[in-house]
């Protein structure tokens, strides 16, 4: 009985997931630049929104100096809010 439940468990695991590096520490970037749209792009999904940190890999310093830094080239009229 304990090698059948084994067995299951094994069947079960979570593959490991390498972690992510903060691409803006990795470069040594202190501000981030609203006007660097296509920096800026590749934080974002095709509709418009935000990758979360825990997708894009940025530590939490930098993820939220990114969404401030997107936000502003939002109301800037520089990225769109929502693509159709």
């Amino acid at each position: 009985m304990s090698n059948s439940k084994n067995a299951k468990t094994q069947e079960f695991r979570r593959p490991v997931i390498k972690k992510k590096h903060c691409v803006f520490c990795s470069e040594n970037i202190e501000d981030i630049d609203y006007k660097n749209i296509e920096r800026l792009r590749r934080f974002m999904t095709e509709k418009g929104k935000i990758y979360p940190r825990r997708v894009s890999g940025n530590c939490a310093k930098h993820q939220r100096k990114l969404s401030r830094a997107i936000k502003r080239a939002r109301y800037m009229g520089l990225l769109p809010y929502i693509v159709k």
